[in-house]
Parts: C-alpha cells; sequence; structure tokens
C-alpha cells in the first residue's frame, strides 16, 4: 500500500504540470503522451481526493470486494430514499460502455443520463459542476482504461419527486484555480472532493444544504459502522477544528486519527486521501482554515 500511494503521490505531482494542455472531454484525439499525463492524473484523482470508489466500489467486511472496481453498489437505505451507486465500468450492458465522453461529462457535471434521466441523491452534482474540463477528462480516461466488470445495478428510488434539473449546465471551459494560490486551489479540491456535501447540515425546512452553517456536521449516515455523524469542520475552537494543528488535521485526513488519539470510523475515505501530494493536502488544509466558525457540537 506504500509504494503504491508513493507511485500515486509521483505521477499526480509529475503530470499536473501537463493539464493545462489537456484536451477536455470530446476533444481530438491527443498524442500518447498527452494521453499518458492524462490517464496520470485521473488516476491520481481517483484514487485521492475525488475518491469515486468509496460510493461505486462495492465493499466487504475487510473493504473493497476484489475484481469489482467501481462495478456498483448493492441498497444503501436512507431517510426517504434507497441509493444504489451506478456501474461505472466500461462493460457496454450494465456500466459505461456505451456512453461517449460528453454523455459521461454530462452525468458527471450536470447528473442527466444519455436518456435524460436526473442522476439522483448523494451523487454531488452540485460540487462536481465547478470540475475544470481538464480533470473531468483525466477522470473519463480513467474510467475507460479499467476493466470492464458485467454488473447490473438498479437505480436508486425516491419517496419524493426529484427536479427537472440540478440547475444550469456546467460552463464550457473551466479551468481550476493557480496552484500558487493554496488557498483558492484547496477550495477547489474541497469542490470536486464534495467534502461539504456530507459536512453541510440540512435546513431544517427542506432536505437541501444550509449555506448559514457550511461545514457544521451533524449528517447521519448510516452503515456497516453503525451511525456516523459528520463532524463540524469549520473553525470554530471549541466545537469545531480550529484549535487543531495543521499536522493533527492532515493525520486526521490521511489517518483517520483525530488529536486526542481516538480514531474516525464510517465512510470517510481516508486510504484514499492518505494518497494525496503533501502539496494538495496543504492546500485543502488551507481552505479549511478559511471556513466560517460555526458553534454546532457533534456527537
Amino acid at each position: 500500500m506504500t509504494t503504491v500511494r508513493r507511485t500515486l503521490r509521483a505521477v499526480g505531482a509529475a503530470a499536473a504540470a501537463s493539464f493545462v494542455l489537456a484536451a477536455p472531454a470530446g476533444a481530438a484525439t491527443a498524442t500518447d503522451s498527452d494521453h499518458d499525463a492524462l490517464l496520470a492524473r485521473g488516476a491520481y484523482l481517483m484514487n485521492s481526493i475525488v475518491a469515486c470508489g468509496n460510493c461505486h466500489t462495492p465493499m466487504g467486511p475487510t473493504g473493497p470486494l476484489a475484481g469489482m472496481e467501481l462495478a456498483g453498489s448493492g441498497d444503501m437505505p436512507d431517510v426517504g430514499m434507497v441509493w444504489r451507486a451506478a456501474n461505472l465500468t466500461p462493460d457496454p450492458d450494465t456500466g459505461l460502455g456505451a456512453w461517449t465522453d460528453a454523455q459521461l461529462a454530462t452525468a458527471i457535471r450536470d447528473g442527466v443520463r444519455p436518456d435524460g434521466s436526473l442522476i439522483g441523491p448523494p451523487m454531488p452534482v452540485a460540487f462536481y459542476k465547478k470540475m475544470a474540463d481538464a480533470d473531468v477528462a483525466a477522470l473519463i480516461a480513467y474510467l475507460r482504461s479499467i476493466s470492464p466488470v458485467k454488473h447490473a445495478v438498479a437505480r436508486s428510488s425516491y419517496d419524493f419527486p426529484l427536479p427537472a434539473s440540478w440547475g444550469p449546465p456546467a460552463s464550457a471551459g473551466l479551468t481550476a484555480p493557480d496552484r500558487t494560490d493554496p488557498v483558492a486551489y484547496g477550495g477547489y479540491l474541497a469542490d470536486i472532493g464534495h467534502c461539504m456535501h456530507c459536512h453541510t447540515p440540512l435546513h431544517a425546512e427542506a432536505p437541501i444544504p444550509d449555506e448559514r452553517r457550511v461545514g457544521a456536521g451533524g449528517l447521519a449516515f448510516p452503515g456497516p459502522w453503525g451511525v456516523v455523524v459528520a463532524a463540524n469542520i469549520t473553525a470554530d475552537r471549541d466545537t469545531g477544528i480550529g484549535g487543531w494543528t495543521d499536522q493533527q488535521v492532515k493525520d486526521a485526513i490521511t489517518k483517520g486519527v483525530r488529536p486526542d488519539g481516538s480514531r474516525l470510523v464510517g465512510p470517510m475515505p481516508v486510504a484514499n486521501y492518505a494518497n494525496m501530494t503533501p502539496e494538495d493536502l496543504d492546500a485543502l488544509v488551507a481552505w479549511l482554515r478559511t471556513v466560517p466558525a460555526v458553534s454546532q457540537r457533534v456527537r
């Protein structure tokens, strides 16, 4: 595992400079060198901050099931719904093998399937709308590279109607913030990692994130681990992470260990975050320091 992490960090750092040249989904064929860099970036994103496998790879008692990477999950009961993560492998019958790159990009950023139907919660479409064209192309290149797995997964079911859309389509020509601005780039990483999708409580009046309490925690996540409640990750010193050192924040993100030595359990994809480059981890922490303090104690 250590070797894998070092390799992912290396390709993530080495390939980053070339991504301004990476073709967006649906563009003309790139050179072999461009494609290799794109695939390296996709592997890094998928196995670190974006962590699609946290939902889309079926899990057993000891972790991800062998030979089933991104092959889709079983029933996951939640409030008002039973969600199922789709098969993202290139299988043409049960996965995404018959989808075009443009269709994949639309599904990722706009939450719309090729047949026009809407992808429902918990797909974090609002955050993926901000993903840079080059990073969308990199994820698609990675999805094309994995082994196809024939595994039919039913669509999620909801006790409430889905909206007509998740808002206007993602803007064309999106780029990531410059890495020389760690706060801005860290915020971008938090978006494509949809950190606040789990760590922001919902409005009391409607099942949508409460923009007044971003990062305040409190959402409950049932699973094999029991019921885990998302932590307050705002700058509040008493109920959030404002009193933690940078290294303590990093240890929680990448090792699942709190400052008091207790361990995180549940859906937090610590094994993925452990693959982040030191520079990306620094940027993420720099951005977290800017999240306004909200006093909300979470058990």
